[in-house]
């Protein structure tokens, strides 16, 4: 992997808090000129460290105030299965996250949902149809403490 300098990072610091800031305005905080950052970003973004550019929506205001985590424990646990498992929760929506994980439970699930009884229909009618779950826990968050997509680089 190619190394990326002060520069480089000082723009993906300026990036991860706001994606909007133009060109120019990220060269006038790097007192820098913009044909240059230009250059860097474009170059970040073919090496990959710059993924896509999103924008964070409010789940309150769009009606998904319920925050589920479900962790999930397979039955089977050779390859197959387990890609298996990996291309079914891709294709249910409601699912913002999923890691593999290791130790206690294969699989750790983050669902927006806009109730309880929303989130009941959704494990009935949708988790309940993936034949290869043996346990779902779920917790639910009660407080969002803090949360951050930003990376301290």
């Amino acid at each position: 992997m190619e190394k990326i300098d002060d520069v480089d990072l000082k723009i993906l610091r300026i990036l991860q808090n706001d994606s909007k800031k133009t060109t120019k305005e990220i060269a006038q905080l790097l007192n820098l000129t913009a044909s240059p950052v230009y250059e860097r970003i474009k170059r970040l973004e073919t090496k990959g460290y710059i993924k896509k550019y999103v924008a964070i929506l409010d789940k309150v205001l769009l009606n998904k105030p319920v925050v589920a985590v479900c962790m999930v424990s397979l039955r089977y646990h050779n390859e197959g299965f387990i890609d298996k498992f990996e291309k079914q929760i891709k294709e249910i929506k409601e699912i913002q996250e999923c890691y593999h994980m290791a130790g206690k439970v294969d699989f750790i699930l983050k669902i927006n949902l806009e109730s309880l009884n929303t989130y009941h229909e959704f494990v009935r009618l949708k988790l309940s149809k993936i034949d290869n779950i043996g346990v779902l826990e779920s917790s639910f968050v009660l407080k969002e403490i803090h949360t951050t997509t930003e990376f301290h680089i």
